[in-house]
């Protein structure tokens, strides 16, 4: 099999990826899903200049003095007046500013004595939030290709939005194969283990966005196989174990009985070698991973989240930033490794700590990692202090 560097075998994947139609749906369910438009300001916000505070709206030329009180301007009920020399209005957080007032005196500051009130001096434009001062009018306020999260939804909301128009959701049926996997709560026989990889997976697609169908663990043959991914109704169907060369490994000999069209049939890679990627004779597009969950969850991170990212026309390129190392590390082979480690934040930036047991088989040093550490094929041998690749894990 050719290996593929793992930035062209992405490249290619990317390739044969196009967003799903776009459907407008209710703001309130937007969360999750990206943008298929530009939310734009319709007009300013606030609308009108207003008071950061409770207390009294005055003329700063007025001030300091003894005011006569007019009225009073709440959120949603303003002044309907014009305030004129020696006059002030009572005012409340977020109330528009009246007409001929140019400040505000907060609460603590005042002294009231019936109709008047006492107030110090202050500037014009004292506490005063200014109209357009979040937005204007006609503002791009969000963009394309943005995921909604509760953040976004608020500035969609406060521009008038009800609806918005978002990309379709990709389908993704997730396959485990293999006679040692079954699934809990099944009592596992004695060569057996619980299938750890398909849900994982399975949470991981949902919170990109996709939708996703699990079939149930398909033994090694090759028939069942092939019957498990005809059946599957996906536009995406990402494959768990079998793939690579193995005479139990039959995920790509059933892939070609179904017209694959392979792009990629092997990564350059450390953990994933076995990682592979096709299409389908009827258009439905094929993710081969290792059944190491170590390898799986690395490509997982490496490939798949970035073609959800794809069917949904948001960024795909992984959020890679550099840290320093906390340990010297040797010389790498031909493969691009990229370790499982730990990120420290100190005040003099971050630092990265590779674990030194990165055998594909371990869920549980994935499960205590924040990030893949990237080591370019064929590099020289690293000290503690140099600077590397790191790709942060979404952790909470």
């Amino acid at each position: 099999m050719k290996l593929v560097p793992v930035d062209e075998a992405r490249a290619r994947m990317l390739a044969e990826i196009a967003p799903r139609p776009a459907e407008t749906v209710p703001l309130a369910q937007s969360i999750g899903r990206v943008l298929a438009e530009d939310v734009t300001a319709v007009r300013d916000q606030p609308p009108f200049d207003a008071s950061a505070m409770d207390g009294w709206a005055v003329r700063g030329s007025d001030t300091p003095g003894t005011l006569t009180i007019v009225g009073e301007s709440a959120a949603g009920h303003g002044f309907e007046g014009v305030v004129g020399p020696a006059q002030a209005v009572r005012i409340f957080t977020g109330a528009a500013l009246p007409d001929g007032c140019d400040a505000i005196v907060i609460q603590e500051d005042a002294e009231r004595a019936g109709d008047q009130v006492r107030v110090p001096a202050v500037e014009a434009r004292h506490y005063v939030r200014p109209a357009g001062g979040d937005f204007k009018a006609g503002a791009a306020l969000l963009s394309r290709g943005a995921r909604i999260d509760p953040w976004r939804l608020s500035l969609a909301a406060s521009a008038g939005r009800a609806e918005v128009s978002v990309h379709g959701r990709p389908h993704v049926a997730v396959l485990s194969t293999g006679e040692e996997i079954v699934e809990a709560p099944a009592v596992p026989g004695r060569f057996q283990i619980y299938d750890s990889g398909a849900p994982a997976l399975a949470a991981m697609i949902e919170a990109c966005g996709g939708q996703v169908t699990r079939a149930k663990p398909v033994r090694d043959h090759l028939d069942a196989v092939i019957e498990a991914m005809r059946a599957a109704e996906a536009d995406l169907i990402v494959t768990l174990g079998g793939a690579s060369v193995g005479d139990h490994d039959l995920v790509r000999a059933a892939g070609a009985a179904l017209g694959l069209s392979m792009k990629v049939e092997s990564v350059s890679v450390r953990p994933g070698k076995p990682t592979f990627f096709g299409v389908l004779a009827d258009g439905r597009r094929l993710l081969g991973l290792p059944g190491n969950p170590a390898s799986a969850f690395v490509c997982a991170e490496m490939f798949l989240r970035p073609i959800l990212a794809a069917y949904q026309g948001a960024p795909t390129a992984p959020p890679v930033v550099t840290a320093r190392l906390e340990t010297d590390l040797p010389a790498n082979g031909p493969r691009e490794h990229w370790m499982r480690a730990k990120l420290t934040h100190t005040d003099g930036g971050v630092t990265v700590r590779p674990f030194r047991d990165q055998d594909s088989s371990l869920v549980s040093v994935f499960a205590v990692s924040d990030a893949l550490m990237r080591r370019l094929a064929g590099a020289s041998a690293a000290a503690a202090g140099s600077v590397v690749e790191v790709l942060p894990l979404p952790r909470a």
